[in-house]
């Protein structure tokens, strides 16, 4: 006899291990069906899997269970994202080898990925640390560099001084470094870069193709991309202010319209003309060394004072000879945009506008909103950035601001100095090349050597790959392959001579920039990709993961992409069809009498009248219920998704973060929401096997012909089946659950009036209709449910008789014509109030509709007796009587 009650902790590793000895989710590159590939990121090892990935990973498979049940060729793999500074610092707190650290943190995830009931192939599985995974990205690096994609530049980096390493700017914190507090220095230094610059435009394009993006992501990467479109003019300059007679300044403007509007030139830093003024005025290289102490991050920029230092130098504006402007060194222009250098008009640019009312230089409008009166348009605090017409600039006044610009642009193209024109049409990027330089060990070597005679030489291919070494210290400072005492000193490969190793290494992101095309085939030990078989399998079908990425990852990995295929290793430009970032799990914040926070397990939750209370579970004390927030350890919200398995069983956790709300937005985790979510694990338990023991008698073949209740189930059933499968493929999961409780609760009424209950005394005599319908309705409930609670399906499954499993059965087809009907029900108005519904057949007429109408009690109720003086019928929609 069949258990009442569904017991995941004995079920789930069973089928976890009969997936695993079958192999079934082996994908085979020779499959001659429709591939689909899908791809949550990959996880950095971190030690534990959080409830996050169980979403994350949760949203893919149910997506690969249901394309691989559709009979598709399924492409699901898992790896690791390996390297990254992290490593390190566990080796210097904890004295490990990031290698063992790293290893031992994979076996632990892996493991807890498993207990979630994942359908991958783990056949394919890699770390990006595996010498065998890295070999091929140095290949790359190295094809690149043929190719002119990667090259070496002087580039401007946030430098620690104490750390003696480079620091992303999300490192620099309030000017300092994020781990030893020291003041952040801005260098200069060589370091490798990849020219993703030569694809700006290609890469803006191609946004346009990428119509199963978000379209926030788009904008977020066409917002990074940058094109601006203007004019890049060549100011002359006051010989006699400057420090060596310098005659020019270039500016890129996407403003010339405002022209007779500006009140100061600002230049960077580390502008050349900075520089050579700060020779002979300390006061200004102070200021600029002062500059220097902050991140390079734009967004520190944006909201830091604006701060200027006026050089004396003078600037010409293009139209009046006799206008000049100050030249300021100013802290919020950077040489990386554009060239370096600005001219400010406060009234239409905010933060011109702050600088100039901290230096009191004033400001003059020149574009007034139309129907404004340009005599008492004025500008304090608050800088006008709308459209309107042109004031205060002469031969442009009572243009537009569109034909000002092109007005400008004429004249400054037509002026010539110097056999060069004044002002020249450019386009801009804002996107820069992406420097992959990172002074620190636990990364991809760099294959290149540095000898004094022939320069930078290429490891040769057959060399590679460049391992790390694995006795390394962390006692100093710094890069631990700089103070190696032999790993770096090497022969050169062209002339034989004393040379060095590059102890650079590179960027974590170039690891995950193409991982998804190894997968493919990470066998082949010869090349990164094996071509036919990765323009096969690619590219991507479903791509998964945190709109933390949706900029640079995704960025740098369409980059990669058309590398690739620039240097032979694939054939395809964009690699990912589709794109979804799901929301984040979050949770309410417990505050303890003390102050300090507690954690949910710490928790006991109860209803009190119309509200909550919590208390401490060990005490008894009252805690305070905070906000919902992402979860965080120094807020302790956080979950442990093996104490939530090992309670409820991964299928809970599954079904629950899918049911809660739309997968790109976040999921509020509650208690009582997981037990709800296994409530309703053990009642589908319990209806499935009372529908296969109603089923016992049911004829092998489909019946001829349906009754009523046979019939309305098989509508409910394929009914059902239509909505979740178009529901998966549009990834509205939480709908989808929606209609399998709602197809579960029709199944449930339809066994109560049939006298199926295991609570009846009587044993039911079933129609042979009813009883096949009920089996058919099992059997579709089972596989609807199958990608969200795959090891309870799988019992399900056996429960109903049926042989195999599951995860490699079909999925139903849809008997369109159970989805026509033949009624239509429509709500009764009566004078303008709701007062019932009428059900009747779809192509009923005026007079049968309205006989039907007034046959019901509540229409003769509220009519008192007399007859109705009108019916209104909007058709398939609504009955309206006038009494």
């Amino acid at each position: 006899m069949t258990s009442d009650r569904y017991n995941a902790r004995d079920a789930e590793p069973r089928w976890q291990a009969a997936w695993d000895e079958q192999a079934i989710f082996a994908t085979k590159n020779d499959d001659p069906r429709e591939k689909y590939y899908v791809l949550e990121m990959f996880p950095y090892p971190s030690g534990r899997i959080h409830i996050g990935h169980v979403r994350n990973y949760t949203l893919g498979d149910v997506i690969a269970r249901y394309m691989r049940a559709k009979g598709y060729n399924v492409l699901h793999p898992m790896g690791w994202d390996a390297f990254g500074l992290p490593a390190e610092n566990a080796a210097i707190e904890r004295k490990v080898a990031p290698k063992a650290w790293t290893y031992d943190n994979i076996k632990a995830m892996k493991k807890q990925l498993r207990s979630i009931g994942l359908s991958l192939d783990w056949a394919r599985e890699f770390a990006t640390c595996d010498p065998a995974y890295y070999k091929h990205q140095q290949k790359m690096f190295l094809d690149f560099l043929r190719a002119g994609l990667a090259e070496r530049e002087k580039r401007k980096i946030n430098w620690d001084p104490v750390d003696m390493t480079v620091l992303a700017n999300e490192q620099v914190i309030d000017g300092r470094g994020w781990r030893s507090g020291a003041v952040v220095e801005q260098r200069e230094m060589n370091q490798w870069v990849f020219k993703i610059t030569k694809y700006s435009q290609e890469l803006l394009e191609a946004l346009d193709t990428l119509d199963r993006w978000p379209d926030k992501v788009r904008l977020m990467q066409r917002n990074w991309i940058g094109r601006s479109e203007g004019l890049l003019i060549r100011f002359a300059l006051d010989p006699a202010t400057t420090p060596a007679g310098e005659s020019e300044l270039k500016i890129f403007t996407t403003r010339p319209d405002t022209l007779f509007g500006a009140k100061f030139m600002a230049i960077a830093p580390d502008h050349p003309l900075a520089q050579a003024a700060a020779k002979n005025n300390p006061a200004l290289a102070a200021f600029i060394a002062e500059c220097k102490q902050r991140g390079t991050a734009q967004a520190e920029i944006d909201t830091a004072e604006k701060m200027g230092f006026d050089t004396g130098i003078r600037a010409i504006h293009p139209f009046d000879e006799n206008w000049t402007l100050p030249v300021y060194v100013a802290n919020f222009v950077l040489m990386e945009y554009g060239t370096g250098a600005i001219f400010g008009c406060p009234a239409h640019d905010q933060r011109d506008l702050d600088f100039v009312n901290k230096y009191g230089l004033g400001n003059t409008p020149v574009v007034c909103p139309e129907g404004q009166d340009p005599a008492s348009f004025v500008i304090t605090d608050t800088a006008y950035d709308g459209d309107g017409r042109m004031i205060n600039s002469r031969f442009l006044d009572g243009m537009t601001a569109e034909a000002a610009k092109e007005e400008v642009a004429k004249r400054l193209e037509s002026e010539v100095r110097g056999n060069m024109p004044v002002g020249e049409r450019k386009v801009n990027f804002r996107l820069r090349d992406w420097g992959i330089s990172r002074q620190r060990y636990w990364g991809c070597p760099i294959p290149v050597i540095h000898c004094p005679t022939c320069d930078v030489v290429p490891v040769p291919d057959e060399d590679l790959p460049v391992t790390l070494p694995e006795d390394v210290t962390f006692d100093k400072p710094g890069n631990a392959l700089d103070h190696h005492p032999t790993w770096k000193h090497v022969a050169c490969p062209q002339c034989g001579g004393n040379a060095t190793r590059e102890t650079d290494t590179m960027d974590t992101f170039v690891d995950s920039s193409w991982y998804f095309a190894r997968f493919t085939d990470p066998w082949n030990e010869t090349a990164p990709t094996t071509p036919e078989i990765a323009n096969r399998m690619m590219p991507v079908d479903q791509y998964i993961g945190g709109v933390e990425h949706a900029i640079l990852h995704l960025l740098y990995s369409r980059f990669f992409t058309r590398a690739m295929k620039a240097t032979g290793h694939l054939s395809m430009d964009e690699p990912f069809r589709g794109m979804f970032t799901q929301g984040m799990v979050v949770h309410e914040t417990y505050r303890k009498p003390g102050g300090g926070w507690a954690s949910p397990d710490e928790v006991r939750i109860e209803v009190a009248g119309s509200g909550r209370r919590a208390t401490l579970t060990a005490t008894g004390e009252p805690v305070e219920i905070g906000a919902v927030e992402k979860m965080s350890k120094s807020k302790r919200n956080t979950v442990d998704p093996d104490d939530i398995i090992g309670s409820y069983g991964a299928d809970t956790a599954r079904w629950f973060m899918l049911s809660d709300s739309p997968p790109d937005r976040d999921v509020i985790w509650s208690e009582e929401g997981v037990q709800g979510a296994s409530r309703f694990m053990q009642r589908l338990w319990r209806l499935v096997n009372e529908s296969a023991e109603a089923g016992k008698t049911a004829p092998q073949a489909k019946p001829a012909a349906f009754g009523t209740d046979a019939l309305a189930l098989r509508k409910a059933a394929h009914g059902a089946l239509d909505k979740v499968s178009t529901g998966i493929e549009r990834l509205h999961f939480n709908v989808c659950l929606a209609n399998i409780r709602e197809f579960a609760n029709t199944l449930a009424e339809t066994l109560a009036r049939a006298g199926t209950r295991k609570s009846d005394l009587v044993e039911p005599d079933l129609a042979p209709d009813l009883a096949w319908s009920l089996r058919e309705a099992a059997t579709i409930l089972v596989q609807l449910f199958s990608p969200m609670m795959p090891h309870l399906s799988e019992e399900c499954w056996q429960a109903l008789g049926h042989t195999g499993l599951v995860s490699e059965a079909r999925w139903p087809q849809i008997e369109r014509d159970l989805l026509v009907e033949n009624t239509v029900k429509l709500p009764v108005q009566v004078n303008g109030k709701k007062r019932g519904e009428v059900t009747v057949a779809s192509g009923a007429g005026n007079p049968e509709i309205e006989a039907a109408v007034l046959a019901l009690d509540a229409v003769k109720q509220s009519l008192g007796g007399k007859p109705a003086r009108k019916i209104i019928i909007v058709p398939q929609r609504i009955v309206n009587v006038v009494g």
